[in-house]
C-alpha cells in the first residue's frame, strides 16, 4: 500500500497546505434544481413558439396542406464525423445514385412538389441532383455545410457556414434559398439570430406545434416562420442502421405507413399541415418506396388537398402573420 493511502478505518485528513475543494467545482455546473427562477425562465424563453399561423383557408380552398421534404444528406453524415471508409460513404452514395432519382420520378408521376434540404457538400458532390430538383419545380433549401452539429459551433463558425451554404446553393440552382433546416434539428444559443440576420423566411427544425408558428426570441416576435418537424413523421428513426452501435431498424415499412396515414388523416380533419421528413438514402430502398407510393395514393384519394413546398407554406403563414396587429401576433 502506498504511504499516501488512508486505511478505511482512519478518517481522511485534509492537508493544511491545500485549500478545501469547492463542492460545485468538484461536481460540475450548478444542478438545475438550484437555479434561480430567472435562469430556468431565461433558457425556456430564449426560443419559444408564438402565435399559430394556420390560415382559416388554404390556397384553392384546400382543407389541408401537404408539405413533403427530403433531407439529401448522402455522404455528409460520415464525412461530418471524419469517417472516410468506402463502406460508410457508399451508404450515402446510394441516396444520390439510386434513392434521389427514384424519388424524383415518383414525385413527377404524382405531380407533387417537395422541398429538398441539401447540405452544401452534398450539392457540391452531386450538382446535377441539386439542379434537377430545382428544374423540376422543387424547392432546394439549406441543411448546413457538411451536416455539422451546429449546436457545437462558435457563433463565428456557424455564421460562416450558413453564409457558405447559401452561396453554394444559390450558385448551383440559381435561386437563393429562403428556408433552412438545421442539421441537428436544434438551435445553438446564437442560431436564431444567425438565421434572422441571414434573411431566411422560415426554419423547419423545431417541434413546438403541429402547425406553423412564428418564432419568438425572449418573448419578442422575430418574423421567422417555423414549419415544425417531428420524429414521428421522419423515416430515419424507423429504418436507420448502425453496424457498430445499438441503432437497428425495428419497424416494418407498412407499420410506419399506418402511422403516417393517421398523421395525415388528423391533419386533414383539423385543417392543418401534414409535414413529412424523408431521406433519399433511407426511403429510397425498394421495400420502403412502396409505402411512400401508397401514402401518396391515400392522400390523393381525399378532395381539397394542397401539395406545397415548405416555402409556399411559409409564404401563406407569413401573410397570416402580417395581417394581424403586433398585439395579436403572439
Amino acid at each position: 500500500m502506498s504511504g499516501t493511502e488512508t486505511h478505511a478505518s482512519e478518517p481522511a485528513v485534509e492537508s493544511a497546505s491545500e485549500p478545501a475543494v469547492d463542492s460545485a467545482a468538484e461536481h460540475g455546473p450548478e444542478p438545475s434544481w438550484r437555479w434561480p427562477d430567472s435562469e430556468w425562465r431565461g433558457h425556456v424563453d430564449a426560443v419559444r413558439a408564438g402565435r399559430c399561423l394556420t390560415p382559416r383557408q388554404w390556397p384553392g380552398q384546400a382543407r389541408v396542406a401537404v408539405a413533403i421534404s427530403f433531407d439529401s444528406d448522402h455522404e455528409t453524415i460520415p464525412l461530418r464525423d471524419g469517417e472516410t471508409s468506402p463502406g460508410r460513404l457508399a451508404q450515402g452514395e446510394y441516396g444520390a445514385r439510386v434513392g434521389a432519382p427514384r424519388v424524383l420520378a415518383m414525385l413527377e408521376k404524382y405531380g407533387v412538389p417537395a422541398t429538398f434540404f441539401m447540405p452544401a457538400v452534398s450539392a457540391l458532390l452531386h450538382p446535377d441532383e441539386a439542379r434537377a430538383c430545382a428544374s423540376a419545380g422543387h424547392e432546394v433549401a439549406v441543411h448546413g455545410w457538411i451536416h455539422e452539429r451546429n449546436t457545437l459551433l462558435s457563433e463565428a463558425d456557424e455564421r460562416a457556414l450558413v453564409e457558405k451554404s447559401v452561396e453554394t446553393l444559390t450558385r448551383l440552382t440559381r435561386r437563393r434559398p429562403v428556408g433552412v433546416r438545421t442539421p441537428s434539428w436544434d438551435f445553438s444559443p446564437t442560431t436564431l439570430a444567425t438565421l434572422v440576420d441571414a434573411g431566411f423566411t422560415y426554419d423547419s427544425s423545431l417541434m413546438a406545434d403541429d402547425e406553423p408558428y412564428e418564432i419568438l426570441a425572449h418573448g419578442e416576435p422575430t418574423g421567422l416562420v417555423e414549419i415544425p418537424v417531428e420524429w414521428i413523421r421522419d423515416d430515419a428513426p424507423y429504418f436507420t442502421m448502425d453496424r457498430y452501435g445499438s441503432v437497428r431498424p425495428h419497424s416494418r415499412p407498412r407499420d410506419v405507413l399506418e402511422i403516417w396515414k393517421d398523421e395525415f388523416d388528423a391533419a386533414y380533419h383539423e385543417g392543418g399541415v401534414f409535414q413529412l421528413t424523408l431521406h433519399p438514402h433511407v426511403i429510397g430502398h425498394r421495400s420502403r418506396l412502396v409505402i411512400l407510393r401508397e401514402l401518396l395514393d391515400h392522400i390523393g384519394a381525399r378532395p381539397h388537398v394542397w401539395y406545397a413546398t415548405h416555402a409556399q407554406v411559409a409564404a401563406v403563414a407569413s401573410r397570416e402573420m402580417s395581417s394581424r396587429t403586433p398585439e395579436d401576433r403572439t
